[in-house]
């Protein structure tokens, strides 16, 4: 079978970026033929040449579509509408598919490939990361007059697509809901919709042994200190303002605490400047995708953090994986299916979102019970094992795949 993968940014385990599809790719590449229309931003970002750039039998057609975190609403508009244009003329190009699978974000890649699986007469699968455009319009991100365009576009997109996989269950329950909508222009059949969670790679995570761990302790001077992690991007919807005031709150009560903050984005200056002012709070530059686990496991608890929206209580973090897949328990800041996930689980904790004091006071509570961290950390492991394992992933992605060709 042919599958065409339509997404805008392919990254590997060389990059800073969670690399689920190079994970999901290198399993559905072992029996069928895969060709990825994508673009080249990451590749250039690559941190280390440990790993091919492809799994072994996917086929690239690659654009040069320029793309940065800081980049304001034209540019970003400018890169998803280049790449869109480029999509349709290679898809149309390649040898016919029996499916295509669009991903998103940005929806405009979902876009493309509904228009190349309607010219070219065969089903498409559409994978939503994030709920867009909920996502963009709730962080000020798209101009009013574009607001009703998009939702109609969304809309569209679920009616045509042959199925919907989601990265959460909270994704799924809002996709759910519009096809429920009635007298709409574009209804679909919900059982369609389902979840296929982000996931983490044990593989990789094997990496992270108590001797790495433990060489990383050292070169850092942190054999003694308590960790704090919060690795990913420095967005405006992570809430890292109010991460490094509870640092910077911690730190005058509890001098054995050191936070780390992993990533770069557009609060990197922020978190640059506390760093020079406090010597609690440490800047790590972003590591490759298979060294971030060591990070991980350094830490005592780690932050999976948001802004308090409810379009981000959908949200499926890949540090939140990551981090449970090493033992290390997780502060979640969304009201959403994350922390029913934790609370479920014993596996972590929740404060909300804009209350700093609740998360200074929850660590102070944590790290006088070191027993609890380390039960939650088992129970995190046992639950990532369980459930988060890319690879079973793969093989249910596969699955979907393969009914929707048949279905066609």
């Amino acid at each position: 079978m042919h599958i065409a993968v339509f997404s805008q940014y392919h990254t590997n385990p060389d990059c800073p970026a969670t690399s689920r599809h190079y994970s999901l790719l290198r399993h559905i590449a072992r029996t069928h033929r895969v060709t990825l229309l994508t673009t080249r931003t990451w590749e250039q970002q690559r941190l280390t040449q440990h790993y091919t750039w492809l799994p072994e039998g996917v086929e690239m057609r690659a654009a040069q579509v320029p793309y940065r975190n800081t980049m304001g609403v034209a540019q970003r508009g400018l890169a998803f509408a280049h790449y869109a244009a480029y999509a349709v003329r290679e898809g149309l190009r390649i040898d016919k598919p029996d499916v295509i699978w669009g991903i998103s974000t940005p929806l405009t890649a979902a876009w493309a490939a509904a228009q190349v699986a309607r010219w070219r007469r065969v089903p498409w699968v559409f994978e939503v990361q994030d709920l867009w455009p909920a996502f963009p319009i709730a962080m000020g991100a798209v101009p009013r007059f574009a607001w009703s365009e998009l939702h109609k576009m969304e809309h569209k997109l679920y009616h045509q697509a042959q199925a919907i996989m989601t990265l959460s269950p909270d994704m799924t329950d809002y996709v759910k809901a519009l096809g429920n909508i009635a007298k709409s222009p574009w209804p679909f059949n919900t059982s369609k919709v389902h979840t296929s969670l982000n996931g983490t790679d044990l593989d990789l995570a094997a990496f992270a042994t108590e001797d790495a761990v433990m060489k990383l302790r050292q070169e850092l001077g942190l054999t003694k200190q308590r960790v704090v992690l919060y690795a990913g991007t420095f967005g405006r919807a992570n809430a890292i303002p109010m991460l490094v005031q509870a640092a910077e709150q911690l730190a005058a009560i509890d001098a054995n605490t050191v936070w780390l903050f992993m990533g770069h984005g557009f609060y990197e200056p922020l978190v640059r400047a506390a760093a020079a002012r406090c010597a609690a709070i440490r800047l790590v530059a972003p590591q490759p995708r298979y060294a971030v686990f060591a990070w991980f496991r350094l830490a005592d608890v780690s932050v999976v953090s948001f802004l308090n929206l409810p379009v981000l209580d959908s949200n499926s973090p890949a540090k939140l994986y990551d981090s449970l897949a090493v033992s290390t328990p997780v502060i979640v800041t969304n009201e959403g299916w994350t922390k029913r996930l934790v609370e479920q689980h014993a596996c972590g904790w929740y404060v909300p979102a804009d209350d700093t004091q609740a998360l200074v006071t929850q660590l102070t509570q944590l790290f006088a019970q070191p027993e609890q961290l380390l039960q939650a950390g088992e129970r995190g492991r046992a639950l990532a094992i369980e459930q988060f394992d890319r690879g079973k992933i793969a093989t249910a992605v596969q699955v979907t795949l393969e009914q929707a060709a048949r279905s066609a």
